[in-house]
Formats: structure tokens, C-alpha cells, sequence
């Protein structure tokens, strides 16, 4: 168990511990510790959020006085860090960022040298060095920081030249929403300097209003203007830009697993695919189908793209995500990056000369509904015996077609409720009666909940 860190590095509310000005001063002084045991230089990046400023120079003071260098990169989607990381040879990269959360939240992610997550020995490293008195290394070995002033550049260049030379995007027209995040200066350059034709959404950020009603969590707005523009597909990221949800020409929103069935076939197709591809827990039933149906292999990860990574890094296989969008493309990167996998969809779309919708024809979903609930403070729905047989009761109605699960969220306090089955009807009324039955367990340990 770690006192900071959770499953994908430290997030909260801006102003509320640990997301506080005095926290980032220390947890940079306790980085700064750890890395310059290897190599004394830290990548710094952040999103749009206003807060980023702030933590910013937090950060950048707390490294210094321990005595490392930081490169500041400035807003850039996380994993355009990672890519950092690793070309400029830091020793490690950190993100500020909530990802997917408004911004009035905030958070910090860690990247190795290698562009991967942290490994547990380090994660543990820097909350020891964060509970010691912070002492200032001599004057003369304060650490350097300088800017990087062509960091967009840098990662536009990569991200183009992961697309086949000699393929071009030229007569597709493409809406991109940004979410007015991280993504906003670079995603739209990427897809135009293919060839496509842009029109860019989400890309005026002020500081507050990254996600706000756009992005790859709100595709509303994505959707209503390729609708409107009668574009190809429609592209939306996060604020962090390491989520991708898909719109088809008709207006339809395809999550991760359509851009999973999509890329995985295509690899197959030509040739390119080895192994298998792995999902999660909230992966639907009908992917997994489909897969089995075409001979591809797969299997389930805890939630979170760093289950996702740990689990295709033990089979050796290159292809992971998530239905919300994080997409992991290990023979081209190290971590979930929504730009690399929309250009692997629409290498599919120019290759095999199809629409999006097209693409999708062998994928049937079934029904599934998931459903938050609001809890005072996290539980395991595994260690409650009234949830338990609750699960059993809902297994018992879904006899065999289906599946139900319960499980807290790494990163909000919630309790996500999701069932799967063939019939719509059954899904929702099961939903509703376990998300009820939480609640009632949430309010005996805790003597509150509310619905999200």
C-alpha cells in the first residue's frame, strides 16, 4: 500500500492535501532525491488546467534544491512526455495533470527513463524521501532548470512518423476535439500535415475549461459536428490526450474496444499481428467473441492502462486498452497515447479503402450499462458478504450470458456497478438493483452516499 501514490500516480482536488502548493514543493525535493542517483536531469509537463502554473514551480523548486536539473516542456499531452523522457535521456518525466477530471482537480504522473510507469522500489523511494525533513543541497550544487522551446515539434515529428511513408490521409476530412487540453497545438498539425482535412474543436484553452462538455468523455459535441462538417470520423481526446473515442460519419461513438477490434484485425490482415490483445474487466463480452471468432487471443487486465502494459509486457504481446479509450500500442510506444492510436485506425480506413463503420462490421456488442456510486470514503465490493451475494443473485438472472461487475475506482471514490448481457431490459434492471445495494452498504459503513 503507498501513502501517495495510487494506481496512476496522485490526484485530488486543487487546494485539498496532497494537491497543494507545499506537497509539490516536497514530493519535487523528494524526486529530485531519488533521480539524481542516476542522472540528474527531470522532464517536466503539464495539461491546460490553471493550476498547472502553480505546480509547476513547486515542482521545479523542490528539484532544484535537491540538487537535480529540470527541462520544462509546458503543456503536452502526457504521453508526448514519455516520448520526451526517453529522447532527451532524463532520468525520469513527470505530467501534471487530472487526465479526464475539470479543473478544479489536478494530479501528478511519474515516467521512467525508459518512458514506462514507475517501478514499486522508486514509487516507494520517493514517499520515503517525502516524509524526511527537506534540507537545501549547497549553493553551488542547486540544480539548472531550462525550457525546451521545441518540444510540440519534437513530438509531431514522432507522431507522423509512425504513419506509413508514402500514405496520406489526403480526402478524408476529420473533426479533432482536444477537449481544449493538452492536445490542442498538436493534434490537429499532426492529422493536416498528413494530409487530411482538419476541423479542430476544443482547442481554445483558458485554464478552465479543459473537458468541459468535449473531449473523449463528452463526445456530444464531437459528434454533432461531423454531423454538421459531414466529415469522415471524428476524433476525441482528453485533456491529457492519452484517450481516444472515436464518431463514424453517421454520428455513432465508438469507445476503445471498436478501436481495438479495428487495429487488431488490421495487423492481422496484413500480416503484421503476434500474440493476442489484451482488454480489461470493463472490456465487452462481444469483443472478446469476435476476437475468438478471427483467432486472436485474449485477456483480461485489472482496470487501468498500467495493468494493461504489465499484462501485454507478461505475454509479450503489443496490442492493449480500455473501453474509455486508453489505448496501448507497444510496438510503437510505452504507454496509452489517443493520437499514435487514431493514426492506427486511419492507416485501416486509407489501406483497406473503408469507412469507419465499415471497419467495425464483425464486432456485435452486447448490452452494457455501468453505473457510479458515490461513496464517503472507498471499499472492497469483494469483502462485503451482502454484495457478494447480491453478484450471485444477478449471475443467477444473466445464467451464463452475461457478466456483472463491482469494483472501486482507482482514482474517485466510487463504487463502479456494470452489468453485461444479451438483453437490454435485464442489464438495466440489474444495474439498478446492485447500484442499490451499494449504497446501502456504503450507508451502513459510512452514513452516507450519493449518486454520480
Amino acid at each position: 500500500m503507498r501513502k501517495y501514490f495510487g494506481t496512476d500516480g496522485i490526484r485530488g482536488e486543487v487546494g485539498k492535501g496532497p494537491i497543494t502548493p507545499e506537497f509539490m514543493l516536497k514530493l519535487g525535493w523528494a524526486a529530485g532525491q531519488v533521480f539524481k542517483e542516476h542522472d540528474k536531469k527531470i522532464l517536466i509537463g503539464k495539461d491546460t488546467r490553471i493550476s498547472g502554473y502553480m505546480f509547476e514551480s513547486a515542482l521545479e523548486s523542490g528539484i532544484v534544491a535537491a540538487g537535480a536539473d529540470v527541462r520544462l516542456v509546458g503543456p503536452m499531452p502526457t504521453p508526448a512526455i514519455a516520448y520526451l523522457t526517453r529522447t532527451f535521456r532524463a532520468s525520469a518525466g513527470i505530467v501534471i495533470s487530472a487526465s479526464h477530471n475539470p479543473y478544479t482537480d489536478n494530479g501528478i504522473k511519474f515516467f521512467s527513463a525508459q518512458g514506462g510507469k514507475l517501478s514499486d522500489e522508486l514509487e516507494e523511494k520517493i514517499e520515503y524521501y517525502l516524509d524526511q525533513p527537506m534540507q537545501v543541497v549547497d549553493s553551488s550544487l542547486i540544480g539548472r532548470a531550462k525550457r525546451i522551446d521545441d518540444a510540440a515539434g519534437r513530438y509531431i515529428e514522432y507522431c507522423k512518423g509512425t504513419f506509413p511513408i508514402g500514405l496520406q490521409l489526403s480526402g478524408l476530412k476529420i473533426v479533432v476535439d482536444c477537449a481544449d487540453g493538452a492536445t490542442y497545438h498538436v493534434a490537429p498539425r499532426v492529422f493536416s500535415e498528413l494530409g487530411a482535412e482538419v476541423i479542430p474543436i476544443g482547442v481554445n484553452p483558458d485554464g478552465l475549461n479543459i473537458n468541459e462538455d468535449s473531449g473523449a468523455t463528452k463526445p456530444e459535441l464531437l459528434r454533432k459536428n461531423v454531423l454538421a462538417e459531414e466529415a469522415d470520423i471524428g476524433i476525441a481526446l482528453d485533456g491529457d490526450g492519452d484517450r481516444l473515442i472515436l464518431v463514424d460519419r453517421f454520428g455513432k461513438v465508438c469507445d476503445g474496444d471498436d478501436v481495438l477490434y479495428i487495429i487488431a484485425n488490421h495487423l492481422m490482415d496484413t500480416g503484421r499481428f503476434n500474440g493476442g490483445v489484451v482488454g480489461t474487466l470493463m472490456s465487452n463480452f462481444g469483443l472478446e467473441l469476435a476476437f475468438s471468432e478471427n483467432g486472436i487471443g485474449f485477456s483480461r487486465a485489472k482496470v487501468g492502462d498500467r495493468y494493461v502494459n504489465e499484462k501485454l509486457i507478461h505475454h509479450g504481446w503489443v496490442l492493449g486498452g480500455e473501453p474509455s479509450g486508453h489505448i496501448v500500442c507497444r510496438d510503437i510506444t510505452t504507454t496509452g497515447d489517443g493520437i499514435i492510436a487514431a493514426l492506427q485506425v486511419l492507416r485501416a480506413m486509407v489501406e483497406e479503402e473503408k469507412a469507419l463503420h465499415e471497419l467495425l462490421e464483425g464486432l456485435i456488442k452486447f448490452p452494457q450499462k455501468l453505473k457510479n456510486v458515490r461513496v464517503a470514503a472507498r471499499f472492497a465490493p469483494a469483502e462485503e458478504p451482502a454484495l457478494q451475494k447480491a453478484i450471485a443473485m444477478a449471475n443467477e438472472k444473466l445464467n451464463g450470458l452475461g457478466r456483472v461487475l463491482l469494483r472501486a475506482s482507482g482514482t474517485e471514490p466510487l463504487i463502479r456497478v456494470m452489468v453485461e448481457g444479451r438483453d437490454q431490459e435485464m442489464v438495466d434492471e440489474l444495474v439498478d438493483y446492485l447500484a442499490a445495494e451499494v449504497e446501502q452498504v456504503a450507508k451502513e459503513k459510512n452514513g452516507q452516499f450519493a449518486d454520480s
